[in-house]
């Protein structure tokens, strides 16, 4: 019977932080998003904004992927065929 492995957790601290400051303010654009439409701003600008919410959401999913991806090639504890085929999963996700 196969154990199941505990997921990777991206250990990089200053990884981390980027990505966490990338979706805050991605969190906060989606606060004037919904602003925007409830003052009746021109689609323009609500799509506009809605563009620059979804870059910064990839942004911080690729980021994060990249960094645990190299987490794991640098830690050959890490580096396992599950972990790689499941993080090469996530990738393919946001495509």
């Amino acid at each position: 019977m196969a154990t199941k492995k505990t997921p990777h957790v991206l250990q990089d601290q200053s990884q981390l932080e980027k990505i966490t400051k990338r979706v805050k303010r991605a969190h906060g654009q989606m606060g004037a998003i919904v602003r925007m439409l409830e003052e009746g701003r021109s689609c323009e600008d609500i799509v506009t904004q809605m563009a620059a919410v979804a870059k910064a959401v990839n942004t911080a999913a690729f980021t994060l992927i990249s960094a645990n991806l190299k987490e794991c090639l640098v830690d050959p504890e890490n580096d396992t065929d599950e972990i790689v085929t499941r993080l090469q999963k996530l990738f393919l996700s946001l495509a």
